[in-house]
């Protein structure tokens, strides 16, 4: 009878030890699970051919045995799932989240104690995330890093920043896996705020296989409670490792059980297109809790912002050096004579909106506190309630709305977040008061309380915090240099845009490449929508100042493609009123363009290269296309298939003219209409850094 015992448990161990593998719904994807000896490893192949071989799983902590070994497995369970859902604002109508499941149960017989591991294989990718059950021997414990790796099997491609606790503004790197230590050096300038990590990348980051057949997308989703990540390389294993983000103290994660990490995801196409379709990492988000998202609104906005950005306004309303809140009397200093957020001139751009059908009016530089906090690591900045003395709230606020506009609240925090939190509720009922619905909020320099990180698990939560108390009071959130996105735009649909990436600012700061927006949409928007402020017409800013060599690095019409190629409910014309004025039939595109759609297609795309991307309005029948390219002049195919077959629609073209350049010639272009149906083709061409937008309306 002892012998049969025996006999039964090793049966029963190499049972429960064994491999256990899941295959996505249409069986492309496998995925497969072991343990040797007693360390977790997972590895996953596409169309039979692996892509991430044995890679380890586990996480270290500060105290007790980590969690990265001595593993058996007590159970397994394995589910498939299948629903349509809709986003509140999205790209497009439905959306599919069709999965099979595999949850592993992990014990650690010694350490009295269990972990589960979860993995999601989609058509299009997998994602996994650690997951914590309430016990006696994990209650409380503090992680210092996280063992994941993705060991993938060839020399990939790849378009990487590298990695940072506190900025994504970077522009973006092509090379091999392999020649990213030789290269990680000249991959950053410089910024208000940064802690660069070693030989790593940010997520999500774009790779490519070296026969060109295999996409992969690598980055999180669901990132709450947690610290962000970046990836650690080991380039001659073609390895990423993950590496969390730390507190002043080196710790990553204070954890109470029942709890669960992130996901970690692997999107995987066969085709770009396909790689930009993917709804993987917003799937991997749980739906919304709000009962009512009727609140929820796109926006389309003007905004005092670009003026300042180039120099020619300031955020400031005296040019003292030493100023303190609630001590400092504005009404007998001195005004600048500069300062943009004056009654008159933002009336000016209330009007403009309001004769253009935009929906908002972002003003910054409205508050007290301007004049010098940058680079001080001052705590008490501003209050986010009390304007400078030209700027009258209560007067503007009811000429906006006599006229149908809104008024965007600006909160810069200047990174000091307790002050920040200490005053939110004040602030968002000032909001409310002024019937204010939207707030763009600011992280510019080191964070307070010195010592956390931009992505640092305490700021995440901040964040969280910041968009809970937001929806309290019916408020829509664009974060600027806060976490990059990971999908919590389903969840949490207030949090309508963010920055996480380098935008159009670079353009008078450093400058973006001209590929930069090539490959944006394969990497930060990958995550969710981003306010990239796009609608420079006077690309060349010597034209305010004749020795100003800086120059936004795209053509106009570029400028009007972006409006589709990247996602966002929130779209800004971010040039100033005159130049707007000044080509009143270019404009026009962006007042007739969406920024919400019912469907999206992505009719062709190559990262760093170009995109072209048509989508349709929602509840409409109008279609609006999108086309860009990098450095070099190309040509596109543009099929109109995506047309109901047999009707008939007007398209108003906006191209690059013959002789336009970015450089030499950026403002050159032709617009011209034509009769289009679902069989027209058109062979489309565009300058160097230059592009191609059409509005389309059925007849």
């Amino acid at each position: 009878m002892k012998n049969l015992l025996v006999l039964f448990c090793l049966v029963l161990l190499q049972v429960v030890t064994r491999a256990q593998q899941i295959s996505s719904p249409d069986g492309q994807l496998q995925l497969q699970f072991k343990l040797t000896d007693s360390v977790p490893y997972y590895q996953l192949s596409f169309k039979n051919k692996l892509l991430v071989n044995n890679s380890k799983l586990g996480l270290t902590l500060k105290e007790g045995a980590s969690l990265h070994g001595g593993f058996t497995i007590s159970d397994q369970q394995q589910n498939t799932f299948n629903e349509q859902w809709q986003p509140v604002l999205g790209e497009v109508k439905s959306i599919t989240n069709h999965y099979n499941e595999l949850l592993v149960t992990l014990q650690q017989p010694k350490e009295k104690r269990s972990i589960r591991i979860r993995f999601r294989l989609f058509n299009d990718g997998l994602g996994f995330r650690y997951e914590f059950p309430e016990q006696q021997n994990l209650n409380y414990f503090v992680i210092t890093e996280e063992d994941t790796e993705i060991k993938l099997t060839e020399d990939y491609t790849a378009w990487w920043i590298p990695g940072d606790y506190d900025t994504e503004e970077y522009n973006y790197t092509r090379s091999t896996l392999s020649a990213i230590p030789a290269l990680f050096d000249k991959s950053y300038d410089g910024n208000a705020s940064q802690k660069i990590v070693p030989l790593s990348v940010q997520t999500p980051v774009q790779l490519k296989s070296p026969d060109g057949k295999v996409y992969v997308n690598i980055h999180e989703a669901a990132l709450i409670g947690y610290p962000g990540y970046c990836l650690n390389i080991d380039a001659k294993n073609y390895t990423f490792k993950a590496h969390l983000t730390p507190d002043g103290q080196g710790n990553k994660g204070y954890i109470q059980t029942p709890f669960h990490t992130p996901w970690r995801t692997i999107v995987v196409a066969d085709n770009a297109p396909a790689m930009l379709s993917s709804k993987l990492i917003l799937n991997l988000n749980d739906p919304t809790p709000y009962t009512s998202t009727d609140w929820i609104k796109p926006v389309k906005y003007v905004g005092v912002w670009w003026e300042m950005i180039f120099g020619q306004k300031s955020w400031s309303y005296t040019n003292l050096d030493n100023v303190h809140l609630g001590k400092t009397d504005y009404t007998k200093t001195t005004p600048n004579g500069t300062h943009g957020a004056n009654n008159s001139y933002v009336k000016k751009y209330i009007d403009f909106a309001a004769k253009h059908g935009f929906d908002g009016v972002l003003v910054e530089g409205w508050n007290e506190g301007w004049e010098d906090w940058f680079g001080k690591s001052k705590e008490y900045v501003f209050d986010f309630v009390t304007p400078y003395p030209d700027f009258d709230l209560k007067e503007l606020n009811a000429y906006a709305h006599a006229k149908g506009v809104k008024i965007i609240m600006h909160h810069e925090t200047s990174s000091a977040v307790t002050n920040y939190e200490r005053h939110l509720d004040t602030a968002f009922k000032l909001m409310r008061n002024y019937g204010y619905n939207a707030v763009k909020t600011g992280y510019v320099g080191n964070i307070i309380p010195r010592g956390e990180h931009h992505y640092s698990q305490w700021m995440i939560e901040h964040y969280q915090r910041v968009v809970d108390k937001a929806a309290q009071y019916k408020m829509m959130v664009n974060s600027h240099e806060s976490v990059h996105p990971t999908g919590l735009h389903r969840t949490y649909p207030n949090w309508i845009a963010a920055e996480a990436a380098r935008g159009t600012e670079y353009e008078a700061f450093g400058g973006n490449n001209p590929d930069h927006q090539t490959i944006l949409p394969f990497t930060r928007f990958m995550g969710g929508p981003m306010d990239y402020t796009p609608g420079i017409f006077q690309t060349q800013l010597s034209y305010y100042k004749k020795d100003d060599t800086r120059f936004v690095k795209t053509t106009l019409v570029k400028q009007l493609a972006l409006y589709v190629v990247m996602y966002s409910p929130l779209q800004m014309a971010a040039d100033i009123i005159d130049n707007y004025e000044r080509f009143p039939d270019a404009f026009r595109f962006i007042k007739d363009v969406a920024v919400d759609w019912d469907d999206t297609k992505i009719l062709a795309a190559e990262p760093g290269d170009y995109i072209l991307t048509s989508r349709k309005a929602k509840g409409k029948d109008d279609w609006f296309v999108g086309g860009i390219t990098d450095e070099n002049a190309r040509t596109l195919d543009i099929q109109f298939s995506f047309l109901d077959p047999g009707a008939k629609y007007e398209a108003i073209i906006y191209e690059d003219a013959k002789d336009a350049h970015y450089i030499t010639n950026p403002q050159a272009y032709h617009i011209y209409k034509k009769t289009i149906t679902s069989k027209t083709k058109i062979a489309q061409k565009l300058a160097p850094s230059g592009g191609v937008a059409i509005s389309i309306r059925k007849l």
